[in-house]
């Protein structure tokens, strides 16, 4: 029972990622989880399908500071703290050269991936540092640590987390909270299914084996194995890890 009488919020909650880091961290024994996304009805089909009294939810923006103080302080108003905080709500944008590519998705895309992230922790420190210390994880990407070319708005956001990382983490480490990011290669789930549509319009199947042969290990992650990641930094498990760059990619960037 690694997060035993630990509290949990999740961004993102309703996603693949997300769905599964929850389900996860309820069976090792999480005392609350908090399940934040923008779709209420995509919230309500996550927690219908957990099916316990122990997950909640609420919808928020977590790209407006309302919205995340307003999902922080659900979380406060539930379980009284925060023990981990895992940023994990992401879009991709579209896939488009540089000079095609519409200023308003790139601003969405830098606006969800990267304030996000540093709206999450400018609300939870506060409460994690007066609860003693916490963890912070924050869903990056292989696409964070090399480039790929059309997806400029992606890589350039999922770069930018390993920067407020590296800060978050200097910043909490006197007070016990840890900030870390996990760069997971191509997961078999939504996001990957539009990207590869976008890479190649009406073959998607063929993009995903043109991808699949650029991983060592000879496919795609799935969510539960990013989850395990999640849950490992999550735990007590990882409390002298913090700064650090998790890269879960099946050898893709070896």
């Amino acid at each position: 029972m690694r997060l035993k009488n630990k509290s949990v919020v999740i961004t993102g909650g309703a996603g693949g990622i997300g769905l599964a880091t929850a389900k996860k961290m309820l069976e090792e024994g999480a005392a609350g989880i908090l399940l934040v996304d923008l779709s209420e009805d995509a919230l309500k089909e996550a927690t219908a399908e957990i099916d316990s009294d122990k997950v909640h939810y609420i919808s928020a923006d977590v790209t407006k500071n309302d919205d995340v103080k307003k999902y922080t302080d659900k979380a406060i108003e539930l379980f009284k703290k925060i023990d981990v905080l895992f940023l994990n709500a992401g879009i991709e944008g579209v896939v488009k050269p540089i000079e095609e590519y519409p200023e308003e998705i790139f601003d969405k895309v830098m606006n969800v991936n990267v304030k996000g992230v540093w709206l999450g922790m400018k609300h939870a420190f506060p409460h994690m540092k007066k609860n003693g210390g916490g963890s912070i994880m924050i869903t990056s990407s292989v696409a964070g640590l090399q480039g790929t070319p059309n997806v400029s708005a992606y890589v350039t956001s999922k770069h930018a987390t390993i920067g407020a990382m590296k800060v978050g983490a200097l910043e909490g480490a006197a007070d016990k909270v840890r900030v870390n990011t996990i760069h997971p290669s191509p997961v078999d789930n939504r996001m990957m299914r539009s990207l590869e549509e976008g890479f190649a319009p009406g073959g998607g199947e063929e993009a995903k084996k043109g991808f699949e042969q650029m991983i060592p290990l000879g496919r795609y992650a799935n969510n539960e194995e990013i989850a395990d990641l999640a849950l490992f930094l999550a735990s007590d498990d990882s409390k002298f890890i913090t700064g650090a760059q998790y890269v879960i990619d099946g050898g893709l960037t070896t």
